[in-house]
């Protein structure tokens, strides 16, 4: 008997150290995506207007590193404050942690060079080695055209200074130690032409990160059953909101015209975009009044990609009241 326990204290004492070793290794060792690269990124008009465009109406950096006004539709940037950062998203909204969006105005990157932030924009992994948790999207930005980054970095360097001072994010056990793994390096693509209106269609949904929002999210983790099929939730004031199923199925967009589909952005392009929902008594997470300064191009290339996506029969109900 002494024997037998002897022989199991052994083996668990190496499994104790094998796996403090692992962590040793995942937190000292990753992320491993490479230093920064040594670029300088051309500030020319035409290349700040393209990443000005990016910010606000495709990649929406600005809808999670501003201040949102939730009185009005969609919760458009509280003015003066674009870039400031500090949204929070923690347990309640499903992450594995408390993590707050950078101040990206000159004032919260002043310290960065232009490769640090094309590295933490595209890898995850901020100029002092820390990891940023995928809530900003940088698994999707690092499958982008590396001008169309470029082109983000010259517009945010363009942005009013605002000094506000945002907490450290933080992470729960186990996530804590999982980070660690998650960033990668890039694997860049070129911009498509705009004529393949489906591939093109799918690089604008991938800078976007459509996938993200319409597709069931819970502790870290996605579920695949249901990509783009709709019904991660959101807590907001007065209820439960969930994302609508954008797959070609009946439940989703299946019986919706290219015309539809453009019009439900158009509409809030004008004074309109900041009303109150005329259809339904709840907001919505969801920036339309950001996406709707997308062209009619590029939101008709996401249709057709859109439309290409295997149909998912996923009847999402939207909002559900409660406290």
């Amino acid at each position: 008997m002494k024997r037998l326990l002897k022989i199991t204290g052994l083996v668990l004492g190496i499994i104790c150290l094998a796996v403090v070793g692992a962590i040793v290794y995942i937190t000292t060792a990753l992320p491993d995506v490479g230093p920064a690269p040594v670029i300088t990124v051309d500030k020319g008009a035409e290349h700040v207007a393209r990443g000005k465009y990016l910010a606000t109406h495709v990649m929406v950096c600005v809808d999670c590193h501003s201040t949102r006004n939730w009185k009005e539709f969609s919760g458009p940037v509280t003015a003066g404050t674009l870039g400031k950062g500090g949204d929070v998203f923690d347990q309640k909204m499903g992450f594995p942690g408390v993590y707050y969006a950078a101040n990206i105005t000159p004032a919260g990157i002043a310290d960065y060079t232009d490769g640090e932030l094309f590295r933490a924009i595209t890898t995850g992994v901020k100029r002092d080695g820390s990891v940023i948790f995928p809530v900003m999207p940088h698994t999707h930005y690092g499958k982008m055209d590396e001008s169309d980054i470029k082109d983000v970095i010259a517009y945010v360097r363009t942005l009013e200074p605002i000094e506000n001072k945002v907490p450290a994010s933080h992470s729960d056990f186990p996530m804590n130690i999982i980070i660690h793994t998650i960033p990668e390096k890039p694997a860049f693509t070129k911009r498509p032409d705009t004529t393949d209106l489906v591939a093109y269609g799918g690089y604008l949904v991938n800078a976007g990160a459509c996938y993200d929002c319409h597709t069931p999210f819970d502790k870290g983790a996605y579920d695949n059953n249901f990509a783009f099929a709709g019904g991660r939730v959101f807590p907001m004031p007065g209820g439960t909101l969930r994302s609508a199923n954008i797959t070609s199925d009946a439940t989703g967009i299946g019986s919706w015209t290219k015309e539809a589909f453009l019009q439900r952005f158009a509409m809030h392009r004008d004074s309109v975009k900041t009303a109150p929902n005329p259809d339904q008594q709840f907001n919505t997470i969801m920036p339309w009044t950001m996406y709707a300064g997308m062209t009619d191009q590029d939101l008709g290339a996401i249709y057709e990609y859109l439309k290409t996506l295997k149909p998912i029969n996923h009847p999402v109900t939207k909002f559900s009241p409660g406290p």
